[in-house]
Protein backbone atom coordinates (compact mmCIF):
# COMPACT_ATOMS: atom_id res chain seq x y z
CA UNK A 1 0.00 0.00 0.00
CA UNK A 2 1.45 3.69 -0.82
CA UNK A 3 0.47 6.40 1.04
CA UNK A 4 1.22 10.41 0.70
CA UNK A 5 3.66 11.18 3.41
CA UNK A 6 1.59 13.76 6.19
CA UNK A 7 3.72 15.70 8.21
CA UNK A 8 3.15 18.23 10.87
CA UNK A 9 5.54 21.54 10.51
CA UNK A 10 5.58 24.69 12.25
CA UNK A 11 7.29 27.55 10.98
CA UNK A 12 7.51 30.99 12.13
CA UNK A 13 10.28 33.38 11.43
CA UNK A 14 11.94 35.27 13.93
CA UNK A 15 11.08 38.77 12.91
CA UNK A 16 7.26 38.10 13.89
CA UNK A 17 8.01 38.61 17.21
CA UNK A 18 8.55 42.37 18.41
CA UNK A 19 12.03 43.06 20.18
CA UNK A 20 14.24 40.08 18.18
CA UNK A 21 16.35 40.24 15.42
CA UNK A 22 16.15 38.19 12.26
CA UNK A 23 18.90 36.16 13.03
CA UNK A 24 17.60 34.18 16.22
CA UNK A 25 18.33 30.53 14.96
CA UNK A 26 15.76 28.12 14.38
CA UNK A 27 14.81 25.80 17.22
CA UNK A 28 13.07 21.97 15.87
CA UNK A 29 11.51 19.61 17.39
CA UNK A 30 10.83 15.97 16.13
CA UNK A 31 8.05 13.34 16.52
CA UNK A 32 5.53 11.60 15.95
CA UNK A 33 2.01 12.23 15.04
CA UNK A 34 -1.15 9.79 13.98
CA UNK A 35 1.60 7.52 12.68
CA UNK A 36 3.59 10.38 10.51
CA UNK A 37 6.58 11.86 11.39
CA UNK A 38 5.79 15.40 13.06
CA UNK A 39 8.35 18.29 13.18
CA UNK A 40 7.79 21.88 14.67
CA UNK A 41 10.16 24.63 13.90
CA UNK A 42 10.01 27.77 15.75
CA UNK A 43 12.66 31.13 15.32
CA UNK A 44 11.88 32.53 18.55
CA UNK A 45 14.16 32.69 22.14
CA UNK A 46 11.83 30.93 23.91
CA UNK A 47 10.90 28.15 21.21
CA UNK A 48 12.10 24.98 23.55
CA UNK A 49 9.40 26.30 26.31
CA UNK A 50 6.93 27.19 23.41
CA UNK A 51 7.32 23.59 21.62
CA UNK A 52 7.61 20.96 24.95
CA UNK A 53 3.60 22.03 25.72
CA UNK A 54 3.04 21.97 21.63
CA UNK A 55 4.55 18.09 21.76
CA UNK A 56 2.20 17.53 24.99
CA UNK A 57 -0.65 18.35 23.64
CA UNK A 58 0.15 16.77 20.29
CA UNK A 59 0.75 13.41 22.40
CA UNK A 60 -2.47 13.82 24.23
CA UNK A 61 -4.29 13.91 21.18
CA UNK A 62 -2.98 11.12 19.82
CA UNK A 63 -4.18 9.74 23.18
CA UNK A 64 -7.63 10.63 21.66
CA UNK A 65 -7.10 10.23 17.82
CA UNK A 66 -5.21 7.60 17.02
CA UNK A 67 -5.56 4.26 15.88
CA UNK A 68 -2.17 3.64 16.12
CA UNK A 69 -2.30 3.58 19.97
CA UNK A 70 -4.48 0.68 21.49
CA UNK A 71 -5.08 2.12 24.61
CA UNK A 72 -6.34 5.29 22.50
CA UNK A 73 -9.96 6.28 23.37
CA UNK A 74 -10.77 5.46 19.59
CA UNK A 75 -9.29 2.17 20.05
CA UNK A 76 -10.77 1.49 23.31
CA UNK A 77 -14.02 2.87 21.67
CA UNK A 78 -13.31 0.43 18.58
CA UNK A 79 -12.31 -2.44 20.59
CA UNK A 80 -15.62 -2.59 22.86
CA UNK A 81 -18.19 -0.59 21.20
CA UNK A 82 -18.66 1.59 23.99
CA UNK A 83 -16.87 4.85 25.75
CA UNK A 84 -17.61 5.99 28.99
CA UNK A 85 -17.04 9.34 30.01
CA UNK A 86 -15.41 10.13 26.27
CA UNK A 87 -12.96 13.22 26.12
CA UNK A 88 -14.51 16.45 24.72
CA UNK A 89 -12.22 16.70 21.91
CA UNK A 90 -13.20 13.25 20.65
CA UNK A 91 -17.27 14.77 21.10
CA UNK A 92 -16.49 17.45 19.89
CA UNK A 93 -14.86 16.12 15.96
CA UNK A 94 -17.50 13.44 16.03
CA UNK A 95 -19.93 16.29 16.18
CA UNK A 96 -18.33 17.97 13.23
CA UNK A 97 -18.13 14.54 11.25
CA UNK A 98 -21.67 14.30 12.00
CA UNK A 99 -22.78 17.45 10.68
CA UNK A 100 -20.57 16.80 7.67
CA UNK A 101 -22.70 13.39 7.13
CA UNK A 102 -25.65 15.25 7.03
CA UNK A 103 -24.28 17.91 4.61
CA UNK A 104 -23.11 15.40 2.29
CA UNK A 105 -26.04 12.78 2.10
CA UNK A 106 -23.93 10.21 3.84
CA UNK A 107 -21.10 10.41 1.66
CA UNK A 108 -18.73 11.66 4.93
CA UNK A 109 -18.67 8.65 7.17
CA UNK A 110 -16.24 7.91 10.03
CA UNK A 111 -17.49 4.65 10.40
CA UNK A 112 -16.08 2.66 7.04
CA UNK A 113 -13.02 1.67 9.03
CA UNK A 114 -14.06 -1.91 8.80
CA UNK A 115 -13.72 -1.40 5.08
CA UNK A 116 -10.74 -0.15 5.24
CA UNK A 117 -9.22 -2.09 7.34
CA UNK A 118 -10.52 -5.09 4.88
CA UNK A 119 -8.69 -3.10 1.93
CA UNK A 120 -5.74 -2.40 4.07
CA UNK A 121 -4.94 -6.26 5.38
CA UNK A 122 -5.90 -7.69 1.77
CA UNK A 123 -3.76 -4.84 0.63
CA UNK A 124 -0.94 -6.12 3.08
CA UNK A 125 -0.93 -9.91 1.05
CA UNK A 126 -1.04 -8.11 -2.58
CA UNK A 127 -4.94 -8.30 -3.42
CA UNK A 128 -7.83 -6.94 -2.98
CA UNK A 129 -10.62 -8.18 -0.33
CA UNK A 130 -13.02 -10.47 -1.81
CA UNK A 131 -16.61 -9.54 -1.99
CA UNK A 132 -18.12 -11.74 1.03
CA UNK A 133 -15.60 -9.90 3.11
CA UNK A 134 -16.58 -6.78 2.29
CA UNK A 135 -20.09 -7.15 2.56
CA UNK A 136 -19.87 -8.42 5.95
CA UNK A 137 -17.65 -4.97 6.80
CA UNK A 138 -20.51 -2.87 4.94
CA UNK A 139 -22.74 -4.19 7.40
CA UNK A 140 -20.87 -3.09 10.42
CA UNK A 141 -21.07 0.40 8.97
CA UNK A 142 -23.53 3.00 9.35
CA UNK A 143 -23.54 6.99 11.12
CA UNK A 144 -27.25 6.34 12.54
CA UNK A 145 -25.87 3.24 14.77
CA UNK A 146 -23.48 6.04 16.51
CA UNK A 147 -25.01 7.19 19.42
CA UNK A 148 -22.85 10.69 21.22
CA UNK A 149 -23.55 11.66 24.59
CA UNK A 150 -21.42 13.07 26.96
CA UNK A 151 -21.75 10.62 29.59
CA UNK A 152 -21.36 7.73 26.97
CA UNK A 153 -20.61 6.87 22.92
CA UNK A 154 -22.21 3.92 22.35
CA UNK A 155 -22.22 1.64 18.42
CA UNK A 156 -23.09 -1.70 17.69
CA UNK A 157 -20.55 -4.42 18.58
CA UNK A 158 -18.22 -4.73 15.60
CA UNK A 159 -18.63 -1.32 14.71
CA UNK A 160 -14.98 0.77 13.75
CA UNK A 161 -14.72 4.60 13.46
CA UNK A 162 -11.85 6.14 11.90
CA UNK A 163 -10.81 10.28 12.10
CA UNK A 164 -8.24 10.13 9.61
CA UNK A 165 -10.56 12.67 7.36
CA UNK A 166 -10.65 14.89 10.40
CA UNK A 167 -8.63 14.27 12.81
CA UNK A 168 -5.10 15.78 11.68
CA UNK A 169 -6.97 19.23 10.83
CA UNK A 170 -8.25 19.14 14.32
CA UNK A 171 -4.75 18.88 15.72
CA UNK A 172 -3.93 22.44 13.08
CA UNK A 173 -6.47 23.75 14.85
CA UNK A 174 -5.81 23.09 18.76
CA UNK A 175 -1.96 23.55 17.78
CA UNK A 176 -2.98 27.16 16.56
CA UNK A 177 -5.33 28.07 19.13
CA UNK A 178 -2.03 27.13 21.76
CA UNK A 179 0.40 29.10 19.80
CA UNK A 180 -1.99 32.14 19.34
CA UNK A 181 -2.78 32.20 22.79
CA UNK A 182 1.32 32.32 23.29
CA UNK A 183 0.86 35.67 21.49
CA UNK A 184 2.61 34.13 18.08
CA UNK A 185 1.79 35.38 15.06
CA UNK A 186 2.71 34.74 11.61
CA UNK A 187 2.81 30.98 11.37
CA UNK A 188 1.79 28.66 8.99
CA UNK A 189 0.82 24.85 10.68
CA UNK A 190 0.94 22.02 8.16
CA UNK A 191 -0.48 18.54 9.41
CA UNK A 192 -1.16 17.32 5.77
CA UNK A 193 -3.72 19.84 6.23
CA UNK A 194 -2.71 23.76 6.30
CA UNK A 195 -3.86 26.24 9.27
CA UNK A 196 -2.33 29.87 8.99
CA UNK A 197 -2.27 32.22 12.08
CA UNK A 198 -2.18 35.91 10.23
CA UNK A 199 0.07 36.29 7.10
CA UNK A 200 3.60 35.68 6.04
CA UNK A 201 6.04 37.43 7.79
CA UNK A 202 7.45 39.10 4.75
CA UNK A 203 3.62 40.81 4.00
CA UNK A 204 0.91 39.20 2.22
CA UNK A 205 -0.34 35.74 2.49
CA UNK A 206 1.23 32.61 3.12
CA UNK A 207 1.71 31.19 -1.03
CA UNK A 208 0.74 27.42 -0.45
CA UNK A 209 1.71 25.51 -4.09
CA UNK A 210 -0.44 22.64 -4.78
CA UNK A 211 0.58 19.04 -5.98
CA UNK A 212 -1.76 19.53 -8.73
CA UNK A 213 -0.41 22.75 -10.02
CA UNK A 214 -1.36 26.33 -9.12
CA UNK A 215 -1.39 27.94 -5.87
CA UNK A 216 -3.38 29.15 -2.89
CA UNK A 217 -2.49 32.53 -0.93
CA UNK A 218 -3.62 31.63 2.79
CA UNK A 219 -3.99 34.29 5.24
CA UNK A 220 -5.50 33.73 8.69
CA UNK A 221 -7.21 30.63 7.06
CA UNK A 222 -6.95 26.74 6.84
CA UNK A 223 -6.61 24.99 3.67
CA UNK A 224 -7.02 20.62 2.92
CA UNK A 225 -5.96 18.72 0.05
CA UNK A 226 -7.08 15.33 -1.08
CA UNK A 227 -6.47 13.54 -3.44
CA UNK A 228 -8.41 10.01 -4.23
CA UNK A 229 -5.18 7.74 -5.39
CA UNK A 230 -2.85 9.73 -2.69
CA UNK A 231 -3.08 6.43 -0.61
CA UNK A 232 -3.81 3.32 -2.65
CA UNK A 233 -4.56 -0.25 -1.89
CA UNK A 234 -3.14 -1.91 -5.26
CA UNK A 235 0.02 -2.13 -6.82
CA UNK A 236 -0.56 -0.55 -9.90
CA UNK A 237 -1.66 2.46 -7.56
CA UNK A 238 -5.08 2.72 -9.14
CA UNK A 239 -7.36 1.67 -6.12
CA UNK A 240 -7.62 4.46 -4.04
CA UNK A 241 -8.31 5.29 -0.12
CA UNK A 242 -11.52 7.26 -0.19
CA UNK A 243 -14.36 4.57 0.09
CA UNK A 244 -17.54 5.34 -0.52
CA UNK A 245 -19.76 4.21 2.40
CA UNK A 246 -22.90 4.01 0.63
CA UNK A 247 -21.10 1.30 -2.26
CA UNK A 248 -18.16 -0.29 0.31
CA UNK A 249 -15.86 0.32 -2.90
CA UNK A 250 -13.27 3.26 -3.64
CA UNK A 251 -14.61 6.11 -4.98
CA UNK A 252 -14.93 6.60 -8.78
CA UNK A 253 -11.64 8.37 -10.21
CA UNK A 254 -13.34 11.49 -10.83
CA UNK A 255 -10.92 14.06 -8.90
CA UNK A 256 -7.21 14.05 -9.39
CA UNK A 257 -7.30 16.55 -6.47
CA UNK A 258 -9.33 18.49 -4.71
CA UNK A 259 -8.39 21.16 -2.20
CA UNK A 260 -11.27 23.27 -0.10
CA UNK A 261 -10.05 26.44 2.43
CA UNK A 262 -11.91 27.45 5.69
CA UNK A 263 -12.13 29.22 8.72
CA UNK A 264 -11.36 25.70 10.57
CA UNK A 265 -8.50 23.21 9.04
CA UNK A 266 -10.40 20.28 10.79
CA UNK A 267 -13.25 21.36 8.64
CA UNK A 268 -11.55 22.08 5.64
CA UNK A 269 -9.73 18.54 6.23
CA UNK A 270 -13.55 16.88 6.30
CA UNK A 271 -15.25 18.68 3.24
CA UNK A 272 -11.86 18.24 0.95
CA UNK A 273 -12.34 14.15 1.85
CA UNK A 274 -16.14 14.86 1.21
CA UNK A 275 -15.59 16.40 -2.29
CA UNK A 276 -13.99 13.89 -3.54
CA UNK A 277 -17.39 11.72 -3.46
CA UNK A 278 -19.33 13.98 -5.80
CA UNK A 279 -18.89 13.80 -9.56
CA UNK A 280 -19.59 17.49 -10.43
CA UNK A 281 -18.27 20.83 -9.28
CA UNK A 282 -22.00 22.17 -8.53
CA UNK A 283 -22.12 19.13 -6.60
CA UNK A 284 -19.05 19.75 -4.16
CA UNK A 285 -20.11 23.65 -4.31
CA UNK A 286 -24.12 22.76 -3.24
CA UNK A 287 -22.59 20.96 -0.16
CA UNK A 288 -19.87 23.76 0.74
CA UNK A 289 -22.42 26.28 0.64
CA UNK A 290 -23.93 24.47 4.31
CA UNK A 291 -20.86 25.88 5.86
CA UNK A 292 -19.87 29.87 6.72
CA UNK A 293 -16.36 30.93 4.91
CA UNK A 294 -16.32 27.57 3.12
CA UNK A 295 -14.26 27.94 -0.24
CA UNK A 296 -13.53 25.17 -3.30
CA UNK A 297 -10.19 26.75 -4.20
CA UNK A 298 -9.57 24.43 -6.74
CA UNK A 299 -11.00 20.91 -8.39
CA UNK A 300 -8.70 18.86 -10.85
CA UNK A 301 -10.14 16.32 -12.66
CA UNK A 302 -8.84 13.09 -13.90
Amino acid sequence: MTNRRRFLAISAAAFAFPGFGAAQPVYTWEGVALGARATLRLAHPDAPAISAPVAAEISRLEDIFSLFRADSALSQLNRTGTLQAPPFELLECLSLAGAVHVASDGRFDPTIQPLWKSYAEASAQGALPEAQTLELARALTGWTNVNLDTDEIAMRPGMMLTLNGIAQGYIADRVADMLSAEGLTNILINTGEFRALGQHPNGGAWPVKLAAGGEVPLVARALATSAPLGTTFDTDAQVGHILDPRTGSPIPQNWREISVSANSAALADALSTTACLFETRAEIENCLAQFQGVRLEAAASV
